[in-house]
């Protein structure tokens, strides 16, 4: 252990954290034994679960039998981005254990999640709304305590075997969560949308039969598809900002305030992990109430101000600085040394946290106005259903920026007139309070494909019509909390992003030994390389969604033409024999693999073209403009797609003429337009804006040292011109890709 210069109760209050890091996944197993406890309902409901967790395992384990070689390669590759062979070593074995700790998360939470559908479906069936709520949350909130414990073991681990020099480690921990979590969420998202996409255009639009259907062909892919994109996908997404956002406060925290800067936000972790268990353990609802979406925010708010109370109590009691002097009393509560700044802006991430989810209820929520506008468009036809939604989407991206600059202003704010190393810190520390409250996120993002899932079992199993509602309620509940999970994500990707950035201008003024602001005033955009980096940033996020919608697109073509084909079959349509789901199944499984390649050497590849071909301070630009873009698309993206889709749901429930109307037709074109958006496209650049981050900052010194090398010059051309041919290929060949495609999977 290398902890040196810190006091007796520093290191007690270490491993504290660590014991509350395990205490955390215990109370995760705690769950899973109430979860796996209850009862799974009639045989045909066990059948039809256990076809979705296999095909769900199914794709995992061939996801990582697909990406083991490339993590293989990359941790030998980040041996040699550190100089130190201790270093060297750590860190690529940082990268391998947050690539491990990532996949863990994702697979643990997905098998938990397709457990857990047959069990709410079966306490609906008993009428119980409050215990089919119940074991639907408990069975996200699994997931969201292993992520909580997990991250944060794995960072304080490495911070008491490593002391100051933790955080040159801890990037090897973030950028291994950060690449699995992109994989997982590509991979999961373009399998998911491409079997609902054709289930929905076969069956709702050409055939008219419900949703998960046993006759359509792709009602199991899709269930499955839930699985591995919001349950092994998001969890992924938000451990990896978890591990960045960690990684940031560190280097930052010890720039500003030596190791109090690095122990203050590891404390405010571990207060984050008790308050969820508290917080979500209370989500429950009467009978006679029925609020789903109340329970879980009365969850969250009790968490929210228990992780107030605490992180305040504790930086009253821990930040003391008697160098600091006498600082003005709303800094320090009029006490001379004591420095509160930190937890006034982890408070300020808490609020952002608190706002993002409001924002997005208030645009995706069944009850407000921007959906209802969205359903009432849907009489007039497909047209003006798209046109409403793009609006929605629009304007939403809008007041989300909006609130993530306030945050950002306040959090600078309160380090106005001290070093720009301060107020980095200070907006690390926002990312930090942001994402307290990792375990009611993930437990909230769970819910939905559970709740979703559960649907699709109640309805081929044709459960009581009493069941079918509580399961329907259940279910746009779900797209709700999904969607603010994923507000919160990219907030959180943005807000982690911006705390990298500052880590990338530091790193930059220790290997030169310049100053921070000089190496600051280097990016302005005044200089032509800072301007272009900016364009070429700015526009990546623009082609990484291209190529993500069009692996949907193909893929889906692929599903739509397998289940025409399958409801030929006579004995099929008459309900006498079951479609082949597994064939279904295998040409999703197919099409995911393939597409990862494209936007995963895109993700990789373009900031260290960026950084060898221009230099460091165009590189830095380009990671300017990608935040930006990346944000307002990620934005616009979710909340158009999530609000299409409960326009669909209220739709569903019998408004504007209910199932097979007119408007519904057009409804469900509006949810297929936005299934790729909100489920793949969009909550897949959260990772591309961190992976981007943490390949730049692993690469700065190698991009230092060979900037003006020629042999590197052209390597990078070399690189430059496979990955445009790779582009180029994707566009000229979609078609005939599909049809080998088809053929290969079938």
């Amino acid at each position: 252990m290398q902890l040196q210069g810190f006091s007796q109760g520093e290191i007690i209050a270490l491993w504290s954290v660590l014991g509350t890091a395990v205490a955390g996944l215990i109370y995760a197993a705690f769950l899973m034994v109430q979860v796996l406890a209850e009862d799974q309902g009639t045989a045909k409901m066990q059948e039809i679960s256990r076809s979705i967790r296999i095909g769900a395992n199914a794709y995992l384990v061939r996801q990582f039998k697909t990406i083991l070689f490339l993590i293989l390669i990359l941790a030998a590759a980040l041996y040699f981005t550190a100089g130190e062979r201790h270093i060297a070593v750590g860190r690529a074995c940082a990268f391998l254990m947050g690539s491990i700790f990532s996949a863990a998360v994702g697979f643990i939470g997905m098998n938990l999640a397709v457990r857990g559908n047959v069990r709410v479906a079966a306490a609906a069936n008993r009428q119980s709304f409050s215990q089919a709520l119940k074991i639907a949350y408990r069975t996200g909130t699994i997931t969201g305590m292993l992520t909580d414990g997990l991250g944060l073991f794995g960072g304080t681990l490495i911070f008491m075997i490593y002391g100051e020099r933790a955080y040159e480690v801890l990037l090897g921990f973030g950028f291994g969560g950060t690449l699995l979590a992109l994989f997982m969420r590509v991979g999961g998202g373009i399998y998911t949308k491409a079997a609902d996409v054709g289930a929905d255009i076969v069956g709702k639009i050409e055939r008219d039969i419900p949703e998960d259907d046993p006759r359509n062909a792709a009602t199991i892919a899709d269930n499955v598809g839930d699985n591995v994109g919001d349950c092994a996908g998001m969890a992924a997404d938000i451990f990896e900002s978890y591990e960045v956002t960690i990684v940031s406060a560190m280097i930052l925290g010890w720039a500003s305030f030596g190791h109090r800067g690095v122990v203050f936000p590891l404390l405010v972790r571990a207060i984050g992990v008790v308050s969820s268990i508290i917080g979500t353990y209370a989500v429950r609802t009467k009978e006679e109430v029925r609020d789903a979406m109340k329970a879980i925010n009365v969850g969250f708010l009790l968490s929210a101000l228990i992780s107030i109370a605490g992180f305040a109590a504790v930086g009253f009691f821990y930040l003391r600085f008697p160098e600091a002097g006498a600082l003005p009393a709303w800094h320090s509560l009029g006490i001379p040394g004591l420095d509160m700044r930190p937890v006034w802006t982890t408070l300020v991430g808490i609020l952002l946290a608190i706002a993002i989810n409001r924002i997005t209820e208030y645009f995706t929520a069944t009850t407000n106005p921007p959906v209802r506008s969205i359903a009432e468009a849907c009489q007039t036809g497909h047209a003006t259903t798209i046109i409403t939604g793009l609006a929605v989407g629009l304007e939403s991206t809008v007041w989300a920026i909006l609130t993530i600059a306030a945050a950002i202003f306040a959090s600078s704010f309160i380090y106005a007139g001290t070093n720009p190393t301060f107020v980095a810190y200070g907006v690390a520390m926002c990312g930090i309070g942001m994402l307290t409250l990792t375990g009611n996120n993930i437990s909230m993002d769970v819910f939905g494909p559970v709740a979703d899932n559960a649907n699709g079992i109640g309805e081929m199993a044709h459960l009581p019509r009493q069941a079918r509602q509580t399961l329907a309620d259940l279910d746009a509940v779900g797209n709700t909390t999904k969607a603010i999970t994923k507000g919160i994500a990219i907030a959180s990707a943005v807000v982690a992003a911006i705390s990298l950035f500052n880590a990338y201008i530091t790193d930059i003024g220790n290997l030169t030994r310049q100053t921070y602001d000089v190496i600051a005033a280097s990016l302005s955009v005044s200089y032509p390389n800072v301007f272009i980096g900016l364009l070429i940033g700015g526009a990546i996020p623009f082609l990484f969604s291209s190529l993500s919608i069009k692996a949907v697109g193909r893929a889906a073509f692929l599903i739509v033409k397998e289940v025409r084909e399958q409801l030929k079959d006579r004995d099929v349509w008459e309900g006498k024999k079951l479609p082949d789901y597994a064939r279904v199944v295998a040409i999703c499984t197919t099409a995911a693999q393939k597409e990862l390649i494209r936007p995963g050497l895109l993700a990789i590849l373009a900031p260290l073209l960026v950084g060898f071909l221009l230099k460091k301070e165009a590189l830095g630009g380009f990671l300017g403009g990608m935040i930006l873009s990346g944000q307002l698309l990620a934005v616009f993206m979710a909340n158009a797609g999530g609000g299409w889709d409960n326009a669909k749901k209220l739709i569903e429930d019998g408004s504007y003429g209910g199932k097979g109307s007119e408007a519904h037709k057009a409804s469900v074109t509006g949810d297929t337009v936005g299934d790729p958006l909100k489920d793949t496209a969009g909550p897949a650049l959260n990772p591309l804006i961190k992976v981007m981050n943490m390949v730049a900052l692993l690469a700065i010194p190698l991009i230092i040292r060979y900037e003006n090398s020629p042999w590197a010059f052209w390597i990078s051309i070399g690189a430059a011109l496979f990955l445009l041919v790779l582009i180029l290929k994707d566009v000229k060949t979609s078609q005939a890709e599909a049809g080998i495609l088809r053929k290969s999977s079938v």
